[in-house]
């Protein structure tokens, strides 16, 4: 997993308090990333951290847009795990959308604290936490919309079967990484959760595929 760099030594301060907020969450999610924290963990006043962010909240959404990268690093490199021996576009595509799910949950087991803050990301229009910032789409969440649209490229899924068919797959894979993070499967066995993950993923994908 990335290393990370949280101590400022005259170089670019925003950066510095983003490596910071990742560090202190990487142990202990969303509720470590304080002002006065992160910024006695790169070493700087807390004043300091107004001048590059607005309040608490924008340090935040930095440093959940951070975690939501490594996430996406995440899924990429297990894409590209899962399709490395795919002998056709058929099965390619089919191991890319695996890949995504695959991805999503290794990332949720390896790195709670950040898992749990990838998606703490605001809707400037609201207080409510949202999977959108304006008008992006994250980065994790394109990943499985575009192994989606492979697989309908492919065949693998007529146009009704990928019509909407991001919100099954992503409801399931993350309510999954969920539970065994925060939730009744938290503290069992790496390999038990990695065998469970992996069947879900499994069942989403035939899901997605089954005639409707």
């Amino acid at each position: 997993m990335p290393q990370i760099t949280s101590s400022y030594h005259h170089g670019d301060l925003h950066a510095a308090l983003v490596g910071a907020g990742l560090a202190l969450a990487r142990k202990g999610g969303v509720d470590a990333v304080g002002v006065r924290d992160v910024t006695r963990q790169a070493g700087v006043s807390p004043a300091a951290a107004y001048r590059h962010f607005e309040d608490h909240r924008a340090l935040v959404l930095a440093v959940a847009l951070a975690a939501q990268d490594h996430l996406a690093e995440a899924i990429v490199a297990r894409i590209a795990t899962e399709t490395a021996d795919a002998p056709g576009d058929r099965d390619a595509a089919v191991a890319r959308l695996r890949g995504v799910g695959l991805g999503y949950i290794d990332f949720a087991l390896a790195e709670p604290g950040w898992f749990e803050l990838a998606l703490l990301t605001f809707d400037p229009g609201g207080e409510a936490p949202s999977v959108m910032v304006a008008e992006q789409i994250p980065a994790p969440f394109l990943l499985l919309l575009q192994a989606l649209d492979a697989c309908l490229d492919a065949g693998i899924l007529t146009a009704a079967q990928r019509e909407h068919a991001e919100w099954p797959c992503w409801s399931a894979v993350h309510g999954f990484a969920d539970i065994a993070t925060r939730g009744p499967l938290r503290g069992q066995d790496p390999a038990v959760l990695a065998a469970l993950g992996a069947d879900v993923v499994e069942r989403i994908i035939a899901g997605v595929r089954a005639d409707r």
